[in-house]
């Protein structure tokens, strides 16, 4: 047996909607760059086209002379420019026993930021969207905006949450990843700075187990400009992944936490796969993998689910 079977491996995966095989070699070469020993490369194919085509790739590689964070941002930056989703793993984190998945909400499991439909209904639409923007890109508090923009919505008539609920669009491969993962046993929670009107539809429409927003104050049928109780932030997302993780017996490695925004990466950083979708720059780039191209089921195919 060669010193490389004994060597710590990474899994590089490729995501795509059309066939992989022109990207091998570009990929192989990038790996050749960084210094990694090719020779040892295996590739294993988990999908070709029913949805999409995925490639997985393993490399030998030497502790002592390659980190997983430099192959990472370089698989970040093909990824980019050729197109595809490439992600990297350390092999034995693609072991583990995972059995808890958290979501964001907004622009994550739904296409829509549910505090910008308020706001177009309350007709301060791009007022709203702009402080909402700035919030996911990182570039304001997350609480302060958060209220700064619930205040905005006072006097709102609340019986458009009903209305707004009809035009939420569920994300691709949304209810295919749900689906998929509560049959092998897992847990799903939503971990959502929107609020509990529509998590809830989503619970019921998605089938997921457990859900923690935010609960927008109506009095008299009209919204206050107030929320009511402790604000689902970026720190309570962390919080609430820690606890549930505990108290479903699960070690933080255990668990997969999913999100698109700044106020997601203390639970991205935290869970042991943290994945950024369709996420803005700053949040891709720092979160532990990120998936740009594909649905959200592409997530099954970083735990090594085949349709083959």
């Amino acid at each position: 047996m060669t010193n490389s079977e004994y060597s710590p491996r990474y899994v590089v995966t490729l995501l795509g909607r059309e066939p992989l095989g022109n990207h091998i070699d570009s990929v192989t070469n990038m790996l050749i760059q960084e210094g990694l020993d090719v020779t040892t490369l295996t590739c294993r194919t988990l999908s070709e086209g029913t949805p999409y085509y995925v490639q997985q790739l393993t490399i030998a590689f030497d502790p002592q002379h390659h980190q997983i964070e430099s192959l990472r941002q370089a698989c970040l930056t093909m990824s980019t420019q050729i197109g595809i989703d490439m992600t990297v793993q350390d092999f034995d984190s693609t072991q583990i026993d995972r059995k808890l998945i958290c979501f964001d909400m907004d622009s994550t499991l739904i296409g829509q930021e549910v505090i910008d439909e308020l706001a177009k209904d309350a007709g301060i639409g791009e007022q709203v969207a702009e402080i909402t923007e700035r919030a996911m890109q990182g570039e304001l508090d997350f609480q302060q905006s958060f209220r700064a923009r619930v205040a905005l919505l006072k006097g709102l008539d609340a019986n458009v949450l009903n209305q707004i609920t009809t035009r939420l669009t569920i994300n691709e491969g949304a209810g295919r990843l749900i689906d998929t993962l509560k049959s092998k046993g897992y847990y799903t929670a939503i971990f959502s700075g929107g609020f509990v009107f529509f998590a809830n539809h989503l619970k019921n429409t998605l089938g997921i187990d457990e859900i923690h927003a935010n609960v927008l104050d109506i009095a008299e049928g009209v919204v206050t400009g107030q929320v009511v109780g402790t604000v689902v932030d970026a720190q309570r997302k962390a919080v609430l992944l820690t606890q549930l993780a505990k108290q479903h017996g699960l070690t933080l490695e255990q668990t997969i936490a999913v999100g698109d925004g700044a106020n997601d990466l203390p639970m991205l950083s935290l869970a042991g796969l943290g994945v950024a979708f369709h996420a803005k720059p700053k949040v891709r780039a720092a979160a532990k993998q990120a998936i740009s191209y594909v649905g959200l089921d592409g997530v099954l195919y970083l735990l090594g689910h085949s349709d083959l």
